[in-house]
């Protein structure tokens, strides 16, 4: 089985495309929440699992946290959301 690479966007490429990162419930799984990106069009680009960028960044509380976790994401954005 082959796994396929992810390309993700350079910081720069990224931070102009997203205009938001919303913390809400996953419609697909109760109790579960992920962090979902739109772009400048409101257009859902895509969304990461929360507990998993919780895990992987351990931000603090408060704004440095929030920033933390938005420097995270915006290097993490999938090469492919330019396709959609």
């Amino acid at each position: 089985m082959s796994e396929e690479k992810i390309g993700f966007l350079p910081y720069a490429e990224a931070s102009a495309l997203v205009k938001a990162i919303q913390e809400e419930e996953d419609i697909q799984e109760k109790n579960h929440r992920i962090f979902t990106i739109y772009s400048h069009d409101n257009r859902e680009l895509c969304w990461f699992d929360f507990n998993e960028i919780m895990r992987d960044v351990n931000p603090p509380k408060g704004d440095d946290g929030k920033q933390m976790v938005t420097e995270y994401i915006l290097k993490h954005i999938p090469d492919w959301v330019l396709d959609s």
